[in-house]
């Protein structure tokens, strides 16, 4: 079944629009998700919101955003306020500014989305512009409100489309520099690095999915469907993880016994 589409607009460059459509390129909904249940009466148990002071239940109606400005005391915005200080129109990705494509750190990435042309009419101004962009090399940057917020969104073609990612914010995106490793200023021993480049030449494969299986999800989908059938598996002795070292690590026995495990257990 094809992917719901769950936004439609405008793409526009200069004077050139055209009808769009856009879907998330990802999916959590084949996740197994699970519901609090009362273990008592087996029934749902639900989440309700109530006042801190009194314990009383806030109606949905009741409630508004309320950002902190000291002990107890709250500046209070109501929903309509905070979309109004949003992009005017939610309809249109607008491109405003192109790059070299490339030149945006993988950091900055959010999530990917498909863009499509809606109809056959936009088809045209569609694919002129994501031919221009993959001809130059550039990807678009744009502004488009998206989960109830205004967003930065890089477009760039792919095939026969266009990915169009969400950026992340300025002040989410951490200085790398705070947190690089402190290194040794003298090059690595050229053996190690010769005998640790074997053992990536070893275990070096063609990218596959199946590379990114989810182990959990399917060890709890074979319990579901044993506890459907009525049985009930005995629970896995939780393995004990290793104990640490402080001792120093001998890089080059290690080295060594690590090549000799390769050579000894050919990889699939």
């Amino acid at each position: 079944m094809a992917p719901r589409v769950f936004w439609k607009g405008y793409l526009k460059l200069s004077l050139v629009t055209c009808r769009v459509t856009l879907t998330p390129a990802i999916s959590e909904g084949s996740k197994v998700r699970f519901h609090n249940i009362n273990r008592e009466t087996h029934n749902r148990v639900l989440s309700q919101y109530v006042d801190a002071q009194t314990g009383d239940v806030v109606e949905d109606e009741d409630q508004v955003k309320g950002y902190p400005k000291g002990e107890d005391e709250y500046v209070l915005f109501e929903d309509e306020e905070i979309e109004d200080v949003g992009l005017q129109s939610t309809r249109t990705i607008d491109i405003e500014t192109f790059v070299a494509e490339g030149s945006i750190g993988w950091i900055w990435y959010d999530r990917p989305h498909y863009l499509a042309p809606d109809d056959e009419v936009s088809a045209e101004a569609f694919s002129v512009i994501r031919e221009a962009m993959a001809k130059t090399g550039t990807g678009g940057i744009a502004r488009l409100v998206m989960y109830r917020r205004e967003r930065a969104v890089l477009l760039l073609p792919k095939d026969k489309g266009i990915v169009l990612w969400t950026l992340r914010y300025g002040d989410e995106v951490r200085d790398s520099d705070e947190y690089a490793a402190d290194l040794p200023e003298e090059k690595p021993d050229a053996e190690h690095l010769k005998m640790m480049k074997k053992i990536i030449d070893d275990r070096s494969e063609k990218w596959k999915p199946s590379m990114v299986d989810d182990p959990v999800q399917d060890r709890l989908l074979d319990i579901i469907a044993e506890r459907k059938k009525g049985s009930k598996k005995k629970k896995k002795t939780e393995e004990k993880a290793p104990a640490r070292s402080d001792n120093v690590i001998d890089i080059t026995a290690a080295l060594k016994k690590s090549l000799e495990a390769e050579r000894k257990t050919p990889r699939k």
